[in-house]
């Protein structure tokens, strides 16, 4: 009986012992950067790392082009200059993510706008982007959350339908799947980060698929990521026709991607296997809704999310959050602290500092409530850490502690 007062309460915590840790870098990526020092340049152009590990990245995605950058928030901007974004065009986004999935389309004086999600899965829909769609909408960001796949036949197809382009956004998505076909292999544009909280890891860093395949479209992307220099073997055109920023990657980034390119498909699949034990062992509890994978999609899990049903239990999510932490199981309260739209750089209308524009170019809605399954998502979610040096006794623990406190908290 004593096993099922909380920890809070007094009662024996679920996690007793420490979960599983790792090392992410070791002697591989030091002879990768010795072997970039000994060079005698890290500039990406004269070196050899930042291509060899493009090279690796294009082997492992099956594309024929990509171009690195210095961030995930640089791909995503680089993206949509490639793809012609500009003033006062519109650009549908998720408003879950990151503020770097919107920082490009206000560089680029364009307008963010945001449609609501999928209540359990926190994916894009063809259906609510269509609600979005305008003259002015150009293209569409769609967001990988947490590595599982939007639904992107139908986004692709209303793409086509209206002439957009679309730039998936997949810091959080290495190797997932839809349909058997890799997450940023599916629209104009895949954008990958490799800062230090994702599957990999070069401290910063990023790259950009370029799925046309076409030189032209390749050369246009390459050289927004380099102050539109026009870098190839043995030219450099300087004629600048247009501004571009500076995004490149240095060769001690490249040289740790190819160390950590060669550990992928090792992360990815541990986590998906955990991910998906975690799955398997909340589906029925009561309270809690777990995580929608996309229909035929493969899902990486760079985190957990949950979502609690609220009036199933007698607790805030707050203090679900802080039972389940005093179990043993850090976890967070949401994701971001708002949606996007949320913050005050959409509700001043203020991108620069005392400047209405380009929100002034015409009339956009960012009115709490415009995305009420965002919104809900968020203030009802638990996000879970997934890595793949936990052992499979971390995620069972994991399943009796949610567990515990949504039984304690059952109404």
């Amino acid at each position: 009986m004593g096993d099922n007062i909380l920890a809070l309460h007094g009662g024996p915590k679920v996690k007793m012992t420490p979960f599983g840790t790792g090392k992410r870098f070791g002697s591989d990526e030091a002879k990768e950067l010795l072997e970039a020092l000994e060079q005698n340049t890290l500039f990406y152009h004269f070196g050899s790392k930042v291509k060899q590990f493009l090279q690796d990245f294009n082997d492992l995605y099956n594309v024929k082009y990509s171009v690195a950058t210095s961030s995930g928030t640089a791909a995503l901007h680089v993206a949509l200059g490639a793809a012609g974004i500009s003033v006062g065009d519109e650009v549908i986004t998720s408003p879950i993510t990151d503020q770097g999935t919107v920082v490009g389309i206000l560089y680029q004086n364009a307008i963010p706008i945001f449609t609501d999600l999928d209540p359990y899965s926190y994916t894009m829909s063809a259906e609510s982007i269509e609600e979005k769609i305008t003259a002015k909408t150009k293209a569409i960001i769609v967001v990988h959350l947490a590595g599982n796949p939007c639904d992107m036949d139908p986004i692709m197809k209303l793409a086509k339908k209206y002439n957009l382009r679309v730039i998936e956004d997949c810091a959080q998505s290495y190797l997932t799947t839809y349909k058997g076909q890799l997450t940023g292999t599916i629209g104009h544009y895949g954008c990958f980060s490799t800062n230090d909280f994702k599957h990999i890891s070069t401290g910063d860093g990023g790259m950009v698929t370029v799925n046309s395949g076409d030189e032209t479209d390749y050369f246009t992307t390459h050289a927004f990521a380099d102050k539109n220099y026009r870098r190839q073997e043995d030219t450099v055109m300087k004629d600048l026709e247009y501004l571009a920023p500076n995004y490149r990657m240095t060769e001690l980034q490249g040289a740790v991607g190819i160390a950590q390119l060669k550990k992928l498909n090792w992360i990815c699949t541990r986590r998906n296997e955990l991910g998906g034990r975690l799955q398997q062992g909340i589906a029925t509890i009561k309270g809690i809704n777990p995580m929608k994978i996309t229909g035929e999609g493969w899902c990486s899990y760079w985190f957990y999310m949950l979502t609690l049903n609220l009036e199933q239990l007698t607790c805030t999510r707050e203090e679900f959050s802080e039972a389940l932490a005093a179990e043993g199981i850090p976890n967070q309260p949401g994701y971001i602290p708002k949606v996007l739209y949320a913050q005050p750089i959409f509700q001043k209308e203020q991108a620069y500092l005392n400047s209405h524009y380009p929100f002034n170019l015409g009339s956009y809605d960012y009115s709490i409530g415009s995305c009420p399954n965002a919104e809900n998502i968020l203030e009802t979610a638990i996000r879970l850490n997934i890595s793949e040096f936990y052992t499979d006794q971390d995620i069972e623990d994991m399943i009796i502690a949610i567990s515990k406190v949504a039984s304690y908290y059952s109404k």
